[in-house]
């Protein structure tokens, strides 16, 4: 072995050792949703947003502030609403008497992690207040463009079943989230184990402490960009993309940024379970999360909850799948 494969593979092996730890950390708040909090993680370390689609009280807001809290950054909330505005969320300039000069107020936008909740709820001008920041990492305030901490990442909610007086998010909006994920409800023993801690604690708040340095972080991003994969693998994500262009059952198929979503996943994903390559379980894994929230499904489907991933899924199966070796 080379001195350069020498040092991937001790990188590799730094990312699974320090998402081990991360993972451990958020599990003292979360549980039993493991693979929950390691798809948050992933498309975290991908660069990506994440868009969860889930019933109230399933611990989509603990679970994005843990990670948060776990990762040493910051994070803040902001409660989408009709009334918002754009400049609740990006802040804007108030005149100070006493310096006689406009002093930036800035919004909940400038943090590691943002939190919008409910974000169907607010209007789409407010919604896209957060197309530029989440595509370009900035926001523009009185023709001034300021950037924002370095990383950035938007967890955004959304209720699936309450649609009364909600502003359903473009398509657009849509593509800048690389996953829309579920937690879902817990098993029969994880719901007691959450009862038995909550009576130990003794308190309804669970402490937890940053697991890893900022340096550890972009050492991770560094690693993942290092991870092989292959051209084989390359045109397995090329032909599920695409299928999802052909489909009889899709008005509209995934774009290119769904491909390259897929493909970031998938190394970020290798990176976390130790492997210094992308092998076709990693793409199988994130296909419906990455995918499915991109296509525009033909009339009669619209009503059908499930009905994207459940293409995606058949697309996954019937597309063959490349032989990988080491």
């Amino acid at each position: 072995m080379d001195n350069n494969a020498a040092s991937q593979t001790r990188a590799v092996d730094d990312v699974r050792a320090i998402c081990a730890r991360i993972v451990a950390e958020i599990e003292r708040a979360i549980i039993g949703k493991r693979e929950v909090i390691e798809d948050v993680l992933t498309a975290f370390l991908a660069g990506g947003h994440v868009l969860f689609e889930d019933l109230p009280g399933l611990g989509k807001t603990m679970t994005a502030k843990s990670l948060a809290t776990s990762l040493g950054l910051s994070f803040k909330r902001i409660q989408f609403t009709p009334d918002l505005l754009p400049g609740d969320i990006t802040g804007g300039y108030i005149y100070n008497r006493k310096n006689e000069v406009f002093d930036l107020r800035q919004g909940p936008i400038f943090a590691n992690f943002l939190l919008a909740d409910e974000i169907n709820r607010a209007s789409p001008r407010t919604q896209s207040a957060l197309l530029e920041a989440m595509q370009e990492r900035h926001v523009t305030i009185e023709g001034e463009t300021i950037d924002l901490p370095d990383p950035f990442t938007v967890v955004a909610t959304q209720n699936p079943i309450e649609y009364e007086g909600t502003f359903p998010l473009p398509e657009a909006q849509l593509d800048r989230f690389m996953v829309r994920l579920s937690v879902g409800y817990p098993g029969a023993e994880a719901e007691q184990e959450i009862l038995s801690r909550r009576r130990e604690r003794k308190t309804a708040e669970v402490v937890i402490r940053p697991a890893v340095e900022a340096a550890e972080i972009r050492a991770m991003r560094r690693a993942i960009e290092e991870i092989h994969l292959s051209s084989d693998i390359e045109r397995y994500i090329v032909a599920i993309v695409g299928g999802t262009r052909r489909d009889r059952r899709v008005a509209v198929g995934s774009s290119p940024r769904g491909a390259l979503a897929l493909q970031d996943l998938s190394r970020a994903h290798a990176a976390i379970h130790g492997r210094g390559y992308v092998i076709p379980d990693d793409v199988k894994k994130f296909a419906a999360p990455a995918l499915a929230h991109r296509l525009v499904l033909v009339p009669e489907l619209w009503t059908e909850r499930g009905a994207a991933p459940d293409i995606v899924r058949s697309l996954v199966d019937t597309t063959p799948v490349p032989v990988v070796s080491e």
